[in-house]
């Protein structure tokens, strides 16, 4: 239907003009932002507090209640701790390319609740345990039903980790709008307060939990966190009326694979000069943004080249892609080296909490006068406690400040923030050094208050370095696998567990520094050590922050985004579900 005094429209507009009356006929999308958040903040608090506080004790349990020898046990445990920190790849696949955000956290939540209410069960159900020991030489190991019944909790423990872990941060994040000032807000918000939670989440656990489990009663003490993931289930399905559902849209896997082989393919052909003539048909998309063309990776723009093979016929999508995912595949290889950055740094978190613990037994553990005397597992209380005051701070007070000197919403940038985290780093380990060469020197008479700084300067560098991060995953990756990105965490942690495994092993045997009796050993050299690391890998990621291009967007591109224009203008705008 043509109107008076308008130009007829253009064949490309009638081809648009089927997919326009397709979204101004859906309905529109509401995000909620912050009304959404009693639910999703809720049901991950809670998620943490029952899954945290049901493993954070597990070693103990394996080896007083169910008698598996110390090495068996510690085993068992790097197993599953590995195991659970590799699934949330597997999660996120299924989740970006078929499941979507919320039916993995649905399935996932309810795997965690059977998996706790399984453990709890082999505590409170003699059969399911073996009787106590006569004596320290009469202990009865488990029997094979007994085992399959604690691997089978641990088992249903991974799935549910390997769907939460990559989904909740993204998952929270999808109910702000992106496109108003307001939303992107809310998400940098959102990410601070995510960390808020988690810790104070962990500090309980570490607790309120552990003196349950090891002082009262197993049973009780593990019953208390399956009721906590119990709620944790019935918030998140509380608040579903409210949900941004974003649907799957396909593997990523599978398109990133299509431009490596088309480009590998055309490897001989001569780079194009310019990016006119690469394949970029129009973006459709409702959910994946338009991503912007860069000139990194230029090898990868020839799965884009148009050749008479591709032109001849309908052509194969691993030999012709579009310019889109290309892009998609540089965005993720201009994240990968950032994030590697991160391995070096969990392995120093990960040294420093274990040694801290050595540190804190060997010292004077009394409070005052009381006798009591403090659990040398807690104090990675004081690290959470540091950035469970910081966190509001920096959201509240300095977020604006920096706003108002930066003019950019989140007042820095995430690699900005990622490198402040990285630099107190170096200075958390110097600082552990000083305090392990006086705690040396003072034997006896050392405290365990001296430890109290570093644990509390890691976690503010924890404040900076891992939101940070976390942030740049989300925001950077391109929509369809942000899942994925939500895994990368969970990958680095467990590759900086080997890691630092493995380094405890060599550099033990190669200098004797790290001796069972801290006194006899140098940790303070072994702290430096890890610092000389933190040193290296801040200039590598200052590097690779330099070299780094943010990704640049268009919500939709051509007359799409004109038709998008005026239905705002109406009142509408169109649906991603």
């Amino acid at each position: 239907m043509e109107v008076e005094g308008m130009p007829p429209p253009s064949q490309e507009q009638a081809k648009l003009a089927p997919e326009k009356q397709h979204i101004s006929g859906e309905p529109a999308l509401r995000y909620h932002g912050w009304k959404a958040m009693p639910y999703v903040i809720g049901n991950e608090t809670c998620e943490r507090l029952g899954t945290i506080g049901t493993t954070a004790n597990l070693l103990v349990y394996l080896t007083t209640v169910f008698h598996i020898p110390s090495v068996r046990a510690a085993t068992t445990l790097n197993v599953f701790s590995g195991t659970t920190n590799l699934a949330p790849l597997l999660g996120a696949f299924l989740c970006d390319a078929y499941l979507g955000r919320y039916t993995t956290l649905a399935v996932a939540s309810v795997a965690s609740f059977l998996g706790m209410v399984v453990l709890t069960l082999t505590a409170a159900v003699r059969s399911l345990h073996p009787p106590p020991c006569a004596s320290p030489s009469s202990c009865q190991g488990p029997t094979h039903w007994q085992m399959a019944a604690l691997l089978s909790s641990f088992a249903f423990l991974v799935v549910g980790a390997g769907g939460i872990r990559p989904c909740n941060l993204a998952f929270g994040a999808d109910q702000f709008d992106p496109g108003t000032a307001a939303g992107r807000r809310g998400i940098a918000s959102f990410f601070n307060w995510y960390y808020f939670t988690f810790t104070i989440a962990m500090m309980v656990s570490a607790t309120v939990i552990i003196y349950l489990q090891s002082n009262i009663n197993w049973a009780i003490g593990l019953a208390v966190p399956t009721a906590l993931m119990g709620l944790s289930c019935a918030l998140f399905f509380m608040g579903t009326r409210l949900y941004v559902h974003v649907r799957p849209e396909g593997s990523p896997f599978t398109s990133f694979a299509q431009v490596l082989v088309a480009a590998a393919r055309k490897r001989r052909l001569p780079a194009p000069a310019s990016p006119d003539e690469l394949f970029d048909p129009p973006h459709r998309s409702k959910l994946v943004a338009k991503i912007a063309y860069t000139d990194q990776f230029r090898c990868l723009d020839k799965a884009a080249v148009v050749t008479p093979e591709d032109t001849a016929a309908a052509a194969s999508p691993w030999r012709l892609c579009t310019v889109q995912q290309v892009e998609e595949v540089k965005v993720l290889a201009r994240i990968i080296p950032v994030w590697s950055s991160s391995i070096v740094y969990y392995v120093m978190l990960t040294q420093l909490g274990t040694y801290t613990v050595f540190q804190v037994m060997q010292s004077d553990r009394r409070v005052g006068r009381s006798g009591f005397e403090v659990p040398a597992g807690s104090m990675v209380v004081f690290n959470m406690m540091a950035l469970t005051v910081w966190i509001p701070v920096y959201d509240r007070v300095v977020v604006p400040a920096l706003r108002r000197v930066t003019g950019r919403e989140d007042g820095i940038s995430q690699l900005q923030r990622i490198g402040i985290g990285l630099a107190l780093s170096v200075a958390t380990m110097v600082v552990a050094a000083v305090v392990e060469q006086r705690r040396r020197s003072a034997g006896a008479r050392s405290s365990w208050a001296w430890m109290v700084p570093q644990q509390a300067m890691a976690g503010l560098s924890e404040a900076f370095a891992a939101i940070g991060l976390n942030e740049l995953c989300y925001k950077e990756s391109p929509e369809s696998m942000r899942s994925v990105a939500g895994a990368l965490t969970p990958l680095g942690v467990g590759l900086a567990s080997y890691a630092s495994g493995a380094m405890v092993t060599a550099v033990h045997r190669a200098t004797g520094w790290l001796a069972q009796e801290l006194n006899h050993g140098r940790v303070d050299l072994f702290y430096l050590v890890v610092g000389a690391m933190a040193v290296a890998n801040l200039g590598y990621f200052v590097a690779c922050a330099l070299w780094y291009r943010s990704k640049k967007t268009d919500a939709i591109d051509g007359d799409m985004k004109l038709e998008l224009e005026g239905l705002k203008a109406n009142g509408d705008a169109p649906a991603v579900v």
